[in-house]
């Protein structure tokens, strides 16, 4: 049995789609099968909430009378950045007010204006005859500007490790707090709602495909950065962070509810997004993946008090991480999690409820992902 994705979108438009959510299938493919479970099932939703250091907004101001060619900006006193053209910018989410230091960044300026907020840009440039103005200082809304969107080179990072500290001393990771002698362990993953574990070789997703982005309608533009597909499988799932996915959507559509500008203790600004992939279920084989539980998905821990090239300590299930604690050589070592479940879920609801409703189609990707990827690392050496 297969299907297309425009039978699929046909059944979406007449309203018969059946729409299940990753968490809700996993119990009906052990109830009727795969196979069967395919036939009844048209798209399965996923979620995941959590840190995406690797983000950033692109915003065009407008021109003002007389005109600036802006080559040093300040969003609420954040760097922007001013190499573009006149008018245009790109915000990253990591970006540190001037002077840093009091837990507000790039990423607190992306959540402020998609939450109606007015900003406060200050912008300084070299005066031309064709930009004569050198400086500006005002207020601005999202709905001020012409375009604003986001666009994250590095999102969904496919099965992030867990986090622990052997040494003696706390910790301040973007994994959060450590404490030593491995008193807890961190992770940071939705489990068997993650998008990218449940389509874990990307054979659905692809550049074009339509997804939920931080409450509106984004694309996958691209791999994302650090795009890797060598990392050891167990059930068909990596065990380390593997694949990452580009993404884009226009943030006047968006909901602040589903961006969160943070300030991780000890570590820096980080935003957390809350991202949705629709899965189009075109045969069993994709319905089985799917299904994959928390008890069939691992992830490795590693030691971060060691500083670079860290081994792989064990590995544990999702069912294990999410119980609240682990065992190590007889040890036992308290779990939590970076990222929000209760966000994953709402986000995998919200596109299931969506797509009930007609409101949003799947697309089917222009393009695939590589199938071969490979991290480098950075060599120092002379000239």
């Amino acid at each position: 049995m297969t299907k297309t994705y425009e039978e699929i979108n046909e059944r979406i438009r007449s309203g018969k789609a059946v729409v299940m959510t990753a968490e809700e299938v996993v119990d009906l493919v052990r109830e009727k099968g795969a196979e069967r479970a395919a036939e009844e099932v048209d798209v399965v939703t996923t979620g995941t909430f959590g840190a995406m250091c690797s983000s950033g907004a692109f915003v065009n101001f407008g021109h003002a009378d007389p005109p600036i060619r802006m080559t040093d900006i300040r969003l609420n006193g954040v760097e922007a950045y001013g190499g573009l053209a006149a008018v245009d910018t790109y915000i990253g989410a990591t970006s540190l007010i001037d002077p840093p230091g009091t837990g507000y960044g790039g990423a607190h300026v992306i959540e402020d204006l998609i939450a109606g907020k007015k900003v406060h840009l200050q912008a300084w440039g070299p005066g031309t005859d064709c930009y004569v103005r050198k400086s500006i200082d005002t207020y601005i809304t999202l709905d001020d500007v012409n375009e604003a969107y986001l666009y994250n080179p590095r999102n969904m990072y496919q099965n992030y490790g867990v986090a622990t500290n052997t040494s003696d001393r706390t910790l301040y990771t973007y994994m959060g707090k450590l404490m030593p002698r491995m008193k807890n362990a961190t992770y940071s993953s939705a489990g068997e709602l993650s998008p990218l574990l449940n389509d874990p070789h990307l054979d659905t997703i692809g550049m074009g495909t339509r997804i939920f982005l931080a409450g509106g309608e984004g694309y996958v533009a691209w791999q994302g950065t650090q795009f890797s597909t060598t990392a050891p499988e167990v059930n068909g799932v990596p065990t380390q962070g593997s694949r990452t996915l580009a993404v884009i959507g226009d943030m006047k559509q968006m909901d602040a509810k589903y961006v969160r500008g943070l300030d991780i203790t000890g570590y820096g600004i980080s935003l957390a997004i809350g991202i949705g992939v629709p899965i189009p279920v075109l045969n069993k084989d994709v319905m089985q993946r799917c299904a994959i539980s928390n008890e069939e998905i691992f992830a490795e821990m590693v030691d971060y008090s060691i500083p670079s090239k860290r081994p792989c300590m064990q590995r544990y299930s999702y069912a294990q991480l999410r119980s609240g604690q682990i065992e190590y050589q007889g040890k036992t070592v308290r779990t939590s999690a970076m990222s929000s479940l209760h966000g994953a879920r709402d986000v995998a609801n919200t596109l299931k409820d969506w797509i009930e409703h007609g409101e949003l189609l799947l697309n089917e990707p222009c393009l695939p992902m590589p199938r071969e990827g490979k991290l480098k690392s950075l060599m120092e050496r002379g000239v």
